[in-house]
Formats: structure tokens, C-alpha cells, sequence
């Protein structure tokens, strides 16, 4: 009995997880643009990305937001962890999660080919979802990670300015 009870408790989360999910990728498709960017770096175009949230307009800390990122090249996910240690360093991030945070994008980015579209979900509590492709990819719970994550684009210290600025819609 007490084997039954605990499946089903898991089979209840599981659900609730599901559909929490698609609650976000619900969600993030009713968002409207607040600025678009692209990167280049010397002759490669890496990627556009777009920022969105429910106004179309971008204020710190309000919550939901939705950042997309639309690859321009094949990137190794091995990459993209390195360069994501390599922002948050230039931002000066040191959160007690960090390592956590980078091993869960570990687990769960896979390697990107051009065209692919990688999206961060920040809802309403500070939960983050990924999606690739629109396909949830996975979550990240700590209400600390998403603003660290998004703060790589969007910090007024971000080592990609005029970037930050096209993205917030102010170029």
C-alpha cells in the first residue's frame, strides 16, 4: 500500500509539472516583442535574439519575460556553458549556486545547429524554462538563476552594450 501511495504522489508531481510547462509555454506565446538584436562577431553572424514580455516593454525585475535566441551557426553546447561561465564572470556573479546552475544547463542544453531557436521563460515567481524550438527543454527553480542568466544581455555592464540597448528597443 504504502508502494502505491508513493507512486501515485509521484505520478501527481509529474503531472503538476506538465502542466506548470505548458502554463509557460503558454504563456511566453502571448508576449510581444520589445527589441531584437543580432551578433556578429568579425565576419560570423552567431545569432539574432529577441527580448519579449506581455507590455512590449522591458522594466528590471517584472516578470514574465521571454528571451529568445536565434542561432546563426552550429554552437557545441560545451560552448555556450564556457561562455555563459565567461559572462557571468565579466558580470561579476558569485551566487553560492553557480556550479548548480551551470551543471543543470550542462544536463539539459544540447548542441545547437543553425537555425535553432533556444528560449529562457521567466515567470511570474522566477522560475525559468527553457525551450528549444518551442519544445520545453527544461526548468531551472531557483528565482536567483533567471536574472543571472538574462543579465548576460541585458546589465548595463554587459560586455555587449549596443546589443543590451536594440534588445530593450531604446536603438
Amino acid at each position: 500500500m504504502k508502494g502505491l501511495m508513493r507512486v501515485t504522489r509521484i505520478l501527481a508531481l509529474a503531472m503538476a509539472a506538465v502542466a506548470l510547462m505548458f502554463a509557460l509555454q503558454a504563456n511566453a506565446q502571448m508576449m510581444n516583442v520589445v527589441g531584437e538584436a543580432k551578433l556578429k562577431v568579425m565576419f560570423w553572424d552567431v545569432y539574432y535574439s529577441r527580448l519579449y514580455s506581455p507590455s512590449g516593454r522591458y522594466v528590471d525585475g517584472q516578470r514574465p519575460i521571454k528571451l529568445e535566441i536565434e542561432y546563426l551557426m552550429d554552437i557545441d553546447a560545451e560552448d555556450l556553458i564556457s561562455r555563459t561561465k565567461e559572462e557571468w564572470k565579466h558580470l561579476g556573479v558569485n551566487h553560492p549556486n553557480q556550479v548548480l546552475w551551470l551543471q543543470t544547463l550542462e544536463m539539459m542544453w544540447p548542441d545547437i545547429t543553425e537555425n535553432d531557436r533556444l528560449a529562457i521563460v521567466i515567470d511570474d515567481a522566477g522560475h525559468s524554462l527553457f525551450l528549444l524550438n518551442n519544445t520545453p527543454i527544461g526548468r531551472v527553480e531557483d528565482p536567483d538563476f533567471g536574472q543571472h542568466f538574462v543579465d548576460i544581455w541585458l546589465s548595463p555592464n554587459t560586455s555587449r552594450p549596443q546589443l543590451r540597448l536594440a534588445l530593450l528597443g531604446a536603438e
